[in-house]
């Protein structure tokens, strides 16, 4: 699993994990949870959530809120997730013997995660 952050404007801060071998529809169910909550909230979701993607899904918000620390000089209470959501990668093909001499195709779903922390806004 490879991660890498971009940054598009000074308030929202991105943190990207690619090829990451879960199905994306899975992994949409994971990151539906944790969107336009606060970080904190966010990461006891994750905590306490039963599916094995939550690992990957917590490891990229840990990111996004270490870039937003480090590279923007935010602060962590006051970030919420503005935007999360999993693209599809590539698919990986491989052949089930069946009977009679013939093959099943196995497809092996990738995923990309994507998680964007903004800070909070005071109305």
């Amino acid at each position: 699993m490879a991660t890498k952050s971009i940054e598009t404007e000074a308030t929202e801060v991105h943190a990207v994990a690619k090829y990451v071998r879960v199905s994306p529809s899975k992994a949409r169910l994971v990151v539906d949870l944790i969107r336009r909550k606060p970080v904190a909230q966010a990461f006891d979701i994750l905590h306490f959530c039963d599916r094995a993607v939550a690992v990957d899904v917590e490891k990229v918000l840990r990111s996004a809120v270490a870039n937003a620390e480090n590279n923007n000089g935010l602060r962590a209470d006051n970030l919420v997730v503005a935007a999360a959501y999993v693209d599809e990668g590539p698919t990986l093909k491989r052949i089930r013997p069946r009977a009679k001499g013939s093959a099943s195709r196995i497809l092996k779903r990738t995923s990309h995660i994507t998680v964007v922390v903004a800070p909070r806004k005071e109305a």
